[in-house]
């Protein structure tokens, strides 16, 4: 326990709070006070943390927009980061955190903006020559004086605002053949349209531009409008963390932070408007979805429970609805064959309501029976509603609510700053912010019964989501994503059976379902034997090595939990010899969680979880939480993996579910796409889900029966154990798992070895494939430039510096600039052997577009490079290092990092501190020769590999259909918008004569920018000043307009603030057949570990 801190006394600030309810092993010390302006702000003293953060969460959100001019809020949030008065330039935040080890986001939800930041806590050692310099002053302030700005004094810049919201409608069209997205857009249209759910809340160009121009709106205006009558210091709330100590904290927060104007908003509240009047209630309606999917969801409004924190009755009622256990709905349906799947559970959806959703994954039985699925609800509702609470069950949800928050582990710095300062927008008392809503202060069964009357067949509405049987008449599509639906009242006959189902008894409701039994498997053993330690060991012991075993283990040393984490890996080179095998696999490993639902999820709800999980190595098995009676779940798992029953029913269903999946693979966003397919090019032995799919149709029953046996016939067995358990437990649990599957040891020279394809110097390939989504508008690239082997740690540390220091200047060239797409990432990477240096872009501009885009910026980088400062490189260095040396969190953070380094069978458990070792004398001139040899497009040397996912729907091609004339009209138009932004009063007409001469077809961006500054001097009488300015912002804004209009833009077109030309590179190779393709590759060589792993043994018997 942390010693209390004094209070520091502040005439400006009242302490609302110092001594918080935390977890025991929590040592941050805490403190809550609110500055004259009634920003209400919680200090953090984390003595050991390795990252500062702040977060500040301000109460409005996208139910604030205005009816005319949605997405507002999300735009407002997108516009903050683009520079203030103190820090004009745009980059100015972003850049200084990645120099720091830093990253931000935020995000707009519906009553809330969150903002967050994460940076190094501390500036670290010089790292200059590997020598070491003094301790220089925290990040966090700097960080923490931008970041204030923000709610201060935000400068809206006229130059940045189209590039933003073009950047918000991008994000927008990333989600429109999302189902997440459409189906929640569905749900909102269907509500009361006063409701302020009902809005759109993401925003479009057309939204917050377009439609706002033509209707002689000046955006920029409505935005600051926005800004100054929304934010109000009496409806934020800051959180911020770091090593300071609580005084240094508050005397930051209350200097930096008093600037923010206080306008005394009332908090906001929506209780007079109903999110369903009688009109929307009870409707059931159709909805097609873009992936293959079935569902059932029923919606019951619901109360708003953010003042009941000491009862919640609402988490009595999701606890039973969405049990999975004997007795619960989904046993019940799951048995005959209608669902897969259940989630339940009630939530404040706004300050005044809520709701309740039950929401069942479908088999094809089910959507055929969905009535009958709908009916089996409410018959368990019944039970709920007949019932009195139960005071047992309240304990069971208290007890593990209470030993979850006890020997809760720290979350990372960002994590912590952004929940917290959105939970204190809740009215929690001060002392509870930490355990408010976590723990049940008393259990109030006359809440819960009143609880039960919003579950009601008068208080629902219906969804059946399906492609199949889907109705052909009546069908309307919703107006943001175009899904399309039927809607329409549940016929009276169902309803009747709903009610009727509602009110039944126990003689008219199926046997089958029943309140859950107790919990055995909540934990009572909770001791934790703490032995303090001079410092955490950096590896496992081998305790166990023999030719059928491998045993590591590591006692935890660092976080005191009374958890642990047992990892095994059952090698076998036959579950994925082939892409049949690999399917095989797959449906046994699913017919195994399928057969545990019941029994596996009373170990859930108390803390302990498994899984199974079907690898190109073997079969990997995991128990993870509280150890008390991790030994039963594990005996559990093998067993049922043993002797599993392949009942031909659950076949069908499983094998329909699985192909499914496969075949929505293909549907889902293009970036989730692409890493499966460099790994399928890269790897030597590596299936693609394509591959799986062509395999499927023909496994039948008795060949998963036959097939079975090899998962276990022939494996080598490695486990690693890890925390609260002593080196006997180690070994007995992998007794266990050796005397339970019985089987014959593997040799080692039959274990299969991880390679990856080498690219030879010079190499430029390209592998692309159309996207299966029709609808689809957006490409996706990923680039990659092979650099070296894994095994080569001094590469590394090359590659890791040039990704630290490209980071920020691509995402602000590519993204925020050059406006490509919402998606752009740059980063290091590391294949099963190689190393790579990766940029990741998904765009409705070309493939070869963004190519050249990738090509230009690196081209463009090399010269950056060269001309940064030595004090910039060391910054860049020593960001690096404190990444890499960053502390641990948590026990599973741990347990991940050492089963990697076990698993890749390099065994480098030390390679943090080695690769920093290897950071710290990089020179300047280091990093130019590895940017001239693996970098630079000019390179000879240079190793690369495109994966290109080709739109079928893209923009350029929509728009091919428009005529000479409309192109001209809509470029005029678009152009006079942007004059009209920069108070100038363009004349459509006139400027459309300006442009009759220029062949937009054919994307002479040129010309129409001549065009352009003839009418802005000569029909406008613009100053030269005017004329220049827009003429810069249109030179980086055409590239990505001209796609719209049907232009398909050529690489070397694009005048990227006149110098990001991309240079002239020999045409790449097309790999037209992977396999003959693979067949031409070099291998890498092995995994070797680093040293001989007798070196890791510790055979001693002792604890």
């Amino acid at each position: 326990m942390a010693r209390s801190m004094p209070l520091r006394q502040s005439a400006q600030s009242e302490i609302l709070a110092d001594k918080l309810e935390k977890p025991s092993l929590d040592d941050r010390s805490y403190r809550i006070v609110k500055l004259p302006n009634k920003l209400e702000a919680l200090v953090i003293h984390d003595p050991d943390t390795d990252k500062a953060s702040a977060a500040m969460d301000v109460n409005v959100g996208s139910f604030s927009d205005e009816d005319d001019m949605p997405g507002m809020a999300h735009a407002v949030e997108h516009l903050l980061f683009m520079g203030t008065k103190k820090y004009p330039k745009e980059n100015e935040y972003s850049s200084y955190l990645s120099n720091n080890s830093g990253y931000s986001n935020a995000f707009t939800a519906s009553c809330d903006t969150n903002y967050f930041f994460e940076v190094s806590a501390h500036a670290g050692e010089k790292a200059t020559n590997g020598t070491s310099g003094k301790e220089e002053k925290s990040p966090l302030h700097g960080a923490l004086d931008r970041f204030a700005q923000f709610f201060i004094e935000p400068l809206f810049l006229e130059e940045t605002l189209d590039r933003e919201l073009r950047a918000v409608d991008s994000e927008n069209k990333k989600n429109l053949q999302s189902d997440t997205w459409r189906l929640n857009q569905l749900s909102r249209m269907l509500a009361n349209p006063k409701h302020p759910y009902a809005h759109f809340s993401t925003g479009s160009l057309k939204t917050l531009k377009d439609d706002p121009l033509a209707r002689g709106v000046r955006i920029r205006d409505e935005f600051m409008r926005f800004h100054r009558e929304q934010y109000s210091a009496n409806r934020m709330k800051l959180v911020v963390l770091g090593r300071e100590s609580l005084d240094t904290l508050q005397s930051w927060v209350e200097d930096m932070f008093a600037g923010v104007v206080n306008k005394d908003l009332p908090k906001l509240r929506w209780d007079d408007v109903p999110l369903f009047t009688r009109k929307e209630m009870h409707s059931q309606t159709f909805a097609k979805p873009v992936m293959n999917s079935r569902s059932l969801d029923l919606t019951f409004t619901y109360q708003d429970e953010d003042n009941m924190y000491d009862t919640h009755p609402g988490s009595y009622l999701s606890h039973l609805l969405g049990h999975e256990g004997p007795g619960s709905i989904l046993a019940y349906v799951k048995d005959n064959g209608w669902a897969n799947s259940l989630n339940a559970g009630s939530y404040t959806l706004w300050p005044g309501g809520g709701v309740l959703d039950v929401s069942l994954s479908l088999t094809p039985d089910g959507l055929k029976e969905y009535r009958k699925v709908a009916k089996v609800v409410f018959q368990y509702m019944s039970i709920l509603r007949e019932s009195e609470p139960q005071p047992w069950i309240g304990e069971e949800i208290n007890k593990m609510n209470e030993v979850d928050f006890k020997f809760k582990q720290k979350s990372p710095a960002s994590s912590t700053t952004s929940g917290l300062s959105g939970k204190m927008q809740k009215p929690l008392p001060r002392e509870r912010l930490l355990s408010g809503g976590r723990m049940l202060r008393k259990f109030d069964a006359e809440a819960i019964r009143n609880a039960t009357k919003f579950l009601d067949s008068d208080n629902f509405n219906m969804m059946i989501v399906s492609q199949e049987d889907f109705p052909e008449k009546n069908v309307q599509r919703e107006h943001w994503y175009g899904t399309e639906y039927v809607l329409e009242k549940i016929p009276e006959d169902f309803l009747s059976e709903i009610k009727k189902a509602i009110d039944s008894t126990a003689n008219d409701r199926p046997k089958e379902l029943f309140l859950p039994g107790k919990n055995e498997f909540i934990p009572s053993r909770l001791e934790v034997e703490r032995k303090p330690v001079k410092e955490p060991a950096k590896a496992p012991k081998l305790i166990r090595n023999d030719a059928n075993v491998r045993c590591w283990f590591k006692k935890d040393d660092q976080f005191w939990v009374p958890k642990a984490n047992l990892t095994v890996s059952l090698r076998n080179p036959v579950m994925f010899a082939t892409p049949r095998n690999g399917v095989m696999s797959m449906l046994c490993v699913s017919l195994v969680d399928d057969t545990l639902t019941e029994y596996s999820y009373n170990a859930e709800l108390a803390g302990l979880d498994y899984g199974l999980e079907a690898m190109t190595r073997g079969l990997k098995v995991s128990i993870n939480g509280y150890n008390d009676k991790m030994s039963v779940l594990l005996e559990k798992v093998l067993t049922t993996l043993r002797d599993l029953h392949v009942r031909e029913d659950r076949f069908n269903i499983i094998k329909e579910r699985m192909k499914r999946g496969f075949e929505n693979s293909g549907y889902s966003t293009p970036y989730y796409q692409i890493g499966g397919y460099v790994r399928y090019l890269v790897t030597e032995r590596n299936w693609h889900i394509d591959q799986y799919l062509e395999e499927i149709d023909s496994i039948s029953v008795e060949d998963l029966r036959s097939f079975h046996p090899n998962l276990l016939k022939q494996v080598h067995i490695e486990t690693f154990v890890h925390g609260n358990l002593y080196r006997e437990d180690a070994l007995k649990l992998t007794d266990l798992v050796e005397s339970t599957i019985k089987t014959q040891p593997l040799p080692g020279s039959q274990w299969p070895i991880g390679r990856s394809a080498v690219l030879s110097p010079g190499d430029n390939f390209v592998w692309s494939s159309p996207l299966k989504d029709p609808s689809n508008i957006n490409h996706c690239i990923q680039y990659l430039l092979q650099v070296g082997e894994k095994a080569d740690r001094a590469r590394f540390a090359r590659l890791s510096l040039f990704a630290q220091m490209t980071s920020e200047p691509a995402f602000d060239q590519l993204r925020t600039k050059e406006q490509l797409g919402y998606v752009v990432f740059s980063n290091s990477a590391v294949h099963q052997t190689t190393l790579a240096y990766h940029v990741l872009i998904q765009s409705e501009r070309t493939p070869d577009y963004l190519e050249q885009r990738v090509d230009a910026f690196l081209s463009k980088f090399g010269n950056d490079l060269a001309k940064m400062t030595q004090e910039e490189f060391e910054s860049h260095k020593r960001s690096l290092i404190n990444r890499r040396l960053e502390k641990l969190e948590n026990l599973g953070q741990e347990s991940n990092r050492f089963w990697s380094h076990i698993s890749d069978e390099f065994f480098r458990f030390e390679e943090a501190d080695e690769d920093v070792e290897l950071t710290r004398p990089l020179t300047k001139e280091d990093m130019m020769e590895f940017y001239d040899t693996f970098i630079n497009p000019a390179s000879k040397k240079r190793s690369k590999l495109s994966v290109h996912l080709v739109a079928q729907a893209s923009a350029v091609e929509q728009a091919k259909e428009m005529s000479p004339a409309e192109r001209t009209q809509t470029m005029s138009a678009l152009l006079s918008e942007g004059l009209s932004t920069q108070g100038l009063s363009s004349s459509p007409d006139k400027l459309t004569s300006r442009l009759e001469g220029v062949d937009i077809a054919s994307g002479d961006q040129v010309a129409i920018l001549d065009a352009v500054s003839t009418h802005m001097k000569d029909d406008l009488q613009a100053s030269d000043e005017q004329t220049t300015s827009f003429i810069d912002q249109a030179r980086v804004l055409l590239p990505a307009t001209l796609p719209s209009l049907g232009v398909n833009v050529k690489p070397s077109e694009a005048l990227v603030n006149g110098d990001a030309v991309a240079p002239t590179i020999a045409k790449a190779v097309n790999i037209e057949d992977v396999r003959v393709w693979k067949a031409s590759m070099m291998m890498s060589k092995g995994p070797v570990a680093v040293k001989d792993i007798s070196g890791y043994e510790d055979r001693e018997a002792k604890l």
